[in-house]
């Protein structure tokens, strides 16, 4: 069976995209990253799909009077390509709603929290205000409400005593880097199902480990 092809949006560093191209290296890996687009062509992303031989684009959101046009912009790129399913991976703009519910249920994005708490920016020091123990990152699928829909898959991580934002997001970001292949793999593989607004992952086993406390009794 072939490859499900694809497309990879981003606006900056692209790590998760690099995470995701690196995982789709391997032969056995059931999706092919066929497509990276940016809507900033200073996206450092750009360099990493180019290296893996990925084709790119840009498709800037200032060249276009309203969000519904930029989002058809990208969408004729993505079905271009051959497309069937789309990752976020630090795209910071809104899809429209129109453009989500085409694509309904073949949209992941990732988040670095444990949604439903602290959707959109400056999470890391939101946490670090709040007091949390625990924090961690999420991928879900996309629903027209940012940073909702349901939730395919997430990792947990303590928050330490010394922690600034810059250090607890490089933690984070550890861990994003191997939930998002992770979930990728299950959508490829068409093993998720969405029931009610809850993500089922089919064959999914819970964790051995039942509980993270912090700190430690």
């Amino acid at each position: 069976m072939a490859d499900v092809k694809v497309a990879v949006l981003i606006s900056g560093r692209g790590s998760n995209l690099k995470a995701l191209l690196d995982a789709a290296r391997v032969p056995a890996f059931p999706a092919e990253i066929a497509l990276v687009i940016a809507n900033r062509p200073q996206a450092q992303g750009l360099a990493h799909a180019q290296a893996a031989g990925v084709e790119t684009q840009v498709v800037e959101h200032r060249g276009f009077p309203d969000r519904d046009a930029f989002d058809r912009a990208m969408e004729r790129e993505i079905r271009r390509a051959g497309c069937e399913l789309i990752c976020l991976a630090g795209f910071m703009r809104l899809l429209g709603a129109a453009f989500t519910e085409r694509w309904r249920d073949r949209i992941l994005n990732i988040h670095p929290s444990l949604l439903p708490a602290f959707p959109g920016l400056d999470t890391h020091q939101r946490v670090l205000d709040a007091g949390i123990r625990i924090t961690g990152c999420s991928v879900h699928i996309v629903r027209p409400t940012v940073d909702s829909g349901p939730i395919l898959v997430q990792a947990a991580v303590p928050v330490l005593p010394d922690d600034d934002a810059a250090r607890l997001a490089d933690r984070v970001l550890t861990q994003e880097h191997r939930i998002y292949p992770l979930a990728l793999r299950w959508m490829a593989e068409g093993r998720v199902r969405v029931v009610n607004e809850r993500a089922i992952v089919d064959g999914a086993r819970a964790p051995s480990s039942l509980a993270l406390i912090n700190p430690s009794p």
